[in-house]
């Protein structure tokens, strides 16, 4: 079968790459100037060639929060700036099983324990990385998820441990492009983050980077950002969008809102699978603040086939009822390859809440901020 719209350039970049081409930069800019309603079209065919027809659903836990030295402008943890959130160590891993365990009844693939820091380490710090290694441990042998981790930076003998203790995705998030990086982070290189990415991918680790969109790069460095990670090597590309936190370089930068809009989200979504048509491209952090809720389906329209459900970070998520609503909005529907869970009793576990300014319980425990946004 041969896919047509009549344009020629998506048409084009269509079957170049079902035939299994690797498009570059200059394929990504110029399908970033053709009209969006096409060019979704075009990248959801890709995806449904290359996909499963379902959306992988991870999730998170903020398994030690605040006090990063490191200085990411958008980042609500960093200890450079005054942004209200809460701060607190390492928890115990039986709080973190707790949280994957509601991940799993909600329908989650895989779920992430995330720690705010430089890197956990084995030299310095080998109590909390004990205390790392047993959570892991916990979700790997008591859940039917799969067990990831994001932990900064790693050396190669603590990449071959979590890679030995059965860690499936290793995260480290390049951000956005090796050019705009700079503009947004001083205390380390985007090189330094490629190096931790090549460890654990040495390692045998399966790798999950992505970006954070409308922080004021160009879309030039949007596509700029998904050619680096073509370099990489990634099985899941998240995509957040900024969602400013008071008290932040970004927000002040930005007056509190992304530079970016709903159709540049939909567009680069749609140029992000076509450069990277094996993986997962996973719609994440900031989606509900940058997306009206009669949007939300649009990026899964336009080749996106991941999501993370639950609370992220520093902020609540929305429900994993109206998660599954969205998936299935896009036609699509959520994958049950590692987690066999109903979806109809998602939804009405969801609206059992007879108040309806009632916070459903999410998956993941989530470091609350005074600030009115965050990441």
């Amino acid at each position: 079968m041969v896919y047509e719209t009549g344009n020629r350039t998506i048409d084009d970049a269509v079957a170049r790459v079902i035939d299994g081409e690797q498009l570059d930069r200059r394929d990504g800019i110029a399908l970033l100037a053709q009209p969006v309603g096409e060019l979704a079209a075009g990248a959801d065919y890709v995806r449904s060639q290359f996909g499963d027809g379902t959306v992988d659903a991870c999730s998170i836990v903020n398994a030690k929060a605040g006090n990063c030295a490191e200085d990411c402008g958008f980042c609500a943890q960093s200890v450079h700036f005054d942004t209200g959130i809460e701060n607190y160590g390492f928890l115990d891993p039986e709080e973190i099983l707790a949280a994957a365990k509601r991940a799993e009844r909600d329908g989650a693939q895989r779920f992430g324990i995330v720690v705010a820091e430089k890197g956990v380490s084995k030299e310095h710090r080998p109590e909390e990385w004990r205390e790392v290694l047993r959570a892991i441990r916990l979700v790997r042998d008591e859940t039917a998820v799969e067990v990831d981790a994001s932990l900064g930076i790693l050396t190669e003998e603590e990449a071959a441990i979590l890679a030995d203790e059965g860690l499936n995705h290793y995260n480290h998030n390049i951000e956005t492009s090796p050019r705009f990086f700079p503009e947004i982070v001083d205390s380390h290189s985007f090189e330094d983050r490629v190096a931790t990415l090549e460890v654990a991918k040495e390692a045998g680790m399966d790798l999950c980077a992505g970006v954070i969109l409308g922080m004021g790069e160009s879309p030039a460095d949007r596509v700029d950002a998904a050619v680096a990670l073509q370099d990489i090597g990634v099985s899941s590309l998240p995509v957040n969008i900024l969602n400013p936190v008071a008290g932040t370089p970004l927000s002040e930068k930005l007056n509190g809102t992304a530079d970016i809009t709903t159709e540049e989200i939909v567009e680069t979504i749609a140029v992000y699978r076509f450069l990277h048509p094996e993986a997962r491209v996973r719609l994440t952090g900031g989606r509900e603040v940058n997306l009206d809720e009669d949007e939300q389906h649009l990026p899964f329209e336009a080749g996106a086939d991941g999501m993370l459900t639950g609370d992220y970070l520093t902020t609540d998520g929305q429900s994993p009822g109206d998660d599954i609503e969205t998936v299935e909005r896009a036609g699509l529907e959520p994958n049950m390859a590692e987690n066999e869970f109903d979806p109809a009793a998602v939804k009405e576990r969801d609206g059992d809440a007879t108040d309806p300014d009632a916070v459903v319980e999410t998956a993941a425990g989530t470091a609350t901020s005074e600030a009115e946004s965050g990441d």
